[in-house]
């Protein structure tokens, strides 16, 4: 199949541009001895994680059971899930769950590791991560006192085993988080509980995440495609993003204005830092602006173009933020230049729970 035949809005994922960002991120992790376990919450594919694994990634990364549920479902058998998993019927999930793969979940509270606690047993034991905030302000231990406690409380219940630490630093934050990581990890020796895992992640800061001198496993997301929020902040470039939104032109009120079929139900509405403007750049015609999305609609400002499209004509759309965009759709088509290889299901596809 062409491109040109793929009914509209669809998304593409280009397999050159695919690889190569693989390749380059595994090539820098090999480079420093840095294992990377992928997170998959951007392609929610499990034949992309399974490429991920080929390369050299030790493990992948789910955010939610539904999506780790999956992920097992597609052959991959080394799931971390660094989230605080509570209630009986999602213990009962992640019970299961940890007799089919290698399993480890994260805490940042007594509540949660009682609860994993009244859950699992010595005859098939959870792997559990203190997660620790050093710095993003979301979930986690707030000092390395804290993180030295919470891992004495899983060391202690039968069927827990403490693994480590976990934590998703801010943007930029790498020696921020390593001098924190460092002093929690000293603290953890000294009261016998040494950490066997320290993991870190996000694509952002994934070229300097080797500068982490105590990480031991970094967990990256977007790198595989892409989007204009990574671009931002200064990873890659639009020429590597592998992911597109195919849309088509359904009107043109007026000379300026274009209207997409693709609205924030098919592209997001993440907005985007500087240098750029609006939900998404247009390959065609990089000097328009996607000034706005409605549900089905994406309205588009041709103010600053020299040709404009007409009605009916399609365009590709590099989204702001490829993350949400993969989880809108149910099949994306994975090409090859302008040649469909095939569609593939999005197992993962609105596995929130």
């Amino acid at each position: 199949m062409h491109i040109d035949e793929i009914e509209t809005p669809a998304v593409l994922i280009d397999l050159d541009r695919v690889e190569a960002n693989l390749a380059r991120a595994q090539a820098y992790a090999d480079a420093h001895a840095l294992p990377l376990r992928p997170h998959v919450k951007t392609h929610k594919l499990p034949e992309m994680a399974l490429k991920q694994m080929a390369l050299g990634a030790i493990g992948i990364t789910c955010q939610k059971i539904g999506e780790a549920e999956a992920m097992a479902d597609g052959g991959l058998s080394d799931i971390f899930l660094p989230y605080n998993i509570l209630g009986a019927a999602k213990l009962d999930r992640l019970a299961a769950l940890n007799a089919r793969v290698t399993l480890s979940v994260t805490a940042d509270s007594a509540e949660t590791v009682a609860g994993y606690a009244a859950r699992f047993d010595a005859d098939a034991p959870l792997r559990v991560l203190v997660e620790c905030d050093t710095g993003a302000a979301r979930c986690g231990v707030q000092t390395p006192e804290e993180a030295v406690a919470l891992a004495r409380r899983i060391a202690e219940a039968p069927g827990l085993e403490f693994l480590g630490l976990m934590t998703y630093p801010p943007r930029g934050g790498v020696a921020a988080a390593d001098a924190w990581l460092k002093a929690a990890k000293t603290a953890l020796e000294e009261a016998g509980l040494a950490p066997q895992v320290i993991s870190s992640g996000g694509t952002p800061d994934l070229m300097h995440a080797a500068e982490g001198r105590v990480t031991t496993e970094y967990r990256p997301g977007t790198y595989i495609y892409g989007d204009r929020m990574q671009v931002a902040w200064g990873h890659g470039t639009l020429e590597d993003c592998a992911l597109t939104v195919k849309a088509t032109v359904v009107s043109r009120p007026t000379p300026d204005r274009a209207v997409l079929d693709t609205g924030s139900k098919a592209l997001a509405a993440d907005p985007v830092p500087a240098p750029f403007a609006g939900h998404g750049h247009i390959l065609e015609y990089p000097e328009a602006i996607l000034a706005g999305l409605s549900e089905e609609h994406g309205v588009v400002d041709l103010a600053a173009c020299a040709a404009r499209p007409g009605i009916g004509e399609t365009v590709r759309v590099i989204p702001n933020h490829a993350c949400v965009v993969s989880n809108l759709f149910d099949r994306v088509y994975l090409i090859r230049g302008d040649r469909v290889e095939r569609e593939a299901e999005i197992t993962s596809r609105g596995k929130l729970r």
